[in-house]
């Protein structure tokens, strides 16, 4: 993750409690202790997570966390627009990453290891909108994700 990424998480799990609480309270829905938990530590992850790894890190902070929790919690951070889930190349499950309170950024995905860096390119994104009037399209959103071997991967390879 980028220091701008990083630095901009800071004090934003917080934040992101009362578009949560918002959501639950419109949809009415209980808050949960073990719900809450798989919130907080989603909320405070700086890397894109599986629902297993997640789940690992949930039963750290309360051992009473179930799988099915983490599973509908998520489904409902997504639905609430705080959890995006992507699935990268031939990578079998989801993973998620915070949604709320991040600016757009891209990924470098190495095909090796899985290992994802985030990136933000101002060129890039300039390039895109020149390409898109070229074509007649107004662009709505989009998604990078470039696929190569990273760095450390490469050198172990030679």
């Amino acid at each position: 993750m980028t220091k701008a990424a990083t630095s901009e998480r800071a004090g934003g799990a917080s934040d992101l409690k009362k578009p949560w609480r918002e959501f639950l309270r419109s949809h009415k829905l209980n808050d949960s202790r073990t719900r809450e938990t798989v919130v907080d530590v989603f909320l405070g992850v700086s890397k894109h997570v599986d629902l297993q790894q997640l789940y690992a890190l949930a039963r750290r902070q309360d051992p009473g966390v179930g799988f099915a929790t983490v599973y509908r919690t998520m489904k409902l951070l997504e639905e609430a627009g705080l959890a995006h889930v992507r699935h990268f190349g031939d990578q079998k499950g989801a993973l998620y990453e915070v949604a709320a309170g991040r600016s757009h950024h891209d990924h470098l995905i190495c095909e090796r290891c899985g290992d994802i860096v985030e990136f933000v390119s101002d060129k890039v994104e300039q390039l895109q909108e020149q390409i898109a009037r070229q074509h007649g399209f107004v662009l709505s959103r989009h998604r990078h994700e470039l696929y190569g071997t990273c760095r450390r991967c490469a050198a172990a390879a030679r």
